[in-house]
């Protein structure tokens, strides 16, 4: 399917089109460029093609797959890549994937700064931003135009405001949690403007359905693949009521549709905003009081971290999350995966006892 939407895209609107590694980059930027992002989360499933073991196996499934996955062609429609410093290992792949991977198209990286708390870090970011501005214009063949980059990041704001109230909302909407993760990862690689006709749509049917009166729960983590572990915990009674996954929550910014004087600022400014994240910063503190406010507006009553087996700087979290949750009494599920297409009857039977758990008295062990 992707495949085919980005060969429409070009046919149609004359697109090109960027393959962009996980997990924070400036969108934006390829949308005031008329670049088409295709987001790559590994793929899920075991790697495939000569390129597989060419990773130790002690490495992330999402570094692995990719090089797997860039070097058997499954990415040869697209014109560049994109990797963003989100770990050393998705960064290293920028060099991998030509030396290993036979990768001969431009390979792009993107540093962001590992913290927000000092003038140099925006400095550093909106120099690196720029930088990589000029790279993209190469690749699209046309330069960028700040009116076309403020709009941009209207449109991005508008994308991100429907998606958020989505996830706030979701009690009173009629999708399942499958469902609403579907159309919220849609956003990974459809163009901006045909997501945002579909998050319209779906906002509209926000309160047209009863409250659903299964049990809240949190999820933080990577990537919610498979997705069938959303479809166990719908089937046992419990709900995804509020979202900390790298790959969706944690990149909806939450701010006002201001005036814009100047595009580079905005830019900069939509990246401080962002929710804490442990691939950008190293603030614990900032994040469990994020998970800690996440938890006491959704009324979830159990934790679930959802991780990908080797990816440090999730798993760096994990024991600060735990200790956090075990002081307020609130009982926590850790499931580690390794980007499997389906569930182990393991882990069905795990996410199945923890709904039972709480649906008891009180929700608590």
């Amino acid at each position: 399917m992707r495949e085919s939407y980005i060969q429409r895209q070009r046919a149609d609107h004359g697109r090109r089109a960027v393959a962009v590694l996980p997990i924070h980059y400036p969108k934006e930027l390829l949308t005031a460029l008329d670049l088409l992002a295709v987001e790559v989360w590994g793929p899920p499933g075991a790697p495939r093609g000569d390129a597989a073991g060419r990773i130790q196996t002690y490495v992330c499934p999402v570094a692995r797959n990719a090089l797997a996955f860039l070097a058997s062609g499954g990415a040869d429609v697209v014109d560049a890549a994109l990797f963003p410093h989100t770990c050393d290992s998705i960064q290293q792949l920028a060099t991998l994937a030509a030396d290993f991977g036979g990768w001969s198209k431009p390979a792009l990286t993107f540093l962001h700064p590992k913290g927000f708390g000092r003038p140099s870090s925006r400095r550093f970011l909106a120099e690196e931003l720029r930088a990589l501005a000029g790279k993209l214009e190469a690749v699209a063949g046309r330069r960028l135009e700040p009116e076309r980059l403020s709009s941009a990041i209207r449109l991005h704001r508008e994308i991100d405001a429907h998606r958020a109230a989505l996830l706030d909302g979701r009690a009173t909407l009629p999708l399942d949690d499958p469902d609403l993760y579907a159309l919220l990862r849609r956003g990974e690689w459809l163009w901006p403007e045909d997501h945002l006709a579909e998050l319209r749509d779906a906002r509209r049917l926000l309160g047209t359905a009863a409250r659903r009166d299964g049990v809240p729960v949190l999820v933080t983590g990577y990537v919610p693949e498979p997705i069938g572990a959303l479809a166990v915990l719908n089937a046992a009674g419990a709900y995804v009521a509020a979202d900390d996954y790298a790959a969706v929550g944690r990149r909806i910014v939450r701010e006002q549709d201001d005036a814009i004087a100047d595009p580079w600022d905005a830019l900069v400014a939509r990246y401080a905003a962002a929710p804490p994240c442990p691939t950008r910063a190293a603030d614990q503190d900032a994040r469990m009081r994020y998970l800690e406010g996440l938890l006491e507006r959704s009324g979830a009553r159990g934790v679930i971290v959802h991780v990908v087996k080797f990816c440090e700087p999730e798993l760096f979290d994990v024991p600060a999350i735990r200790r956090t949750f075990a002081a307020r009494g609130v009982p926590l599920l850790q499931l580690e995966g390794e980007l499997e297409r389906q569930l182990s009857g393991q882990t069905v039977t795990r996410l199945e006892a923890f709904a039972e758990l709480l649906s008891g008295p009180g929700g608590r062990a």
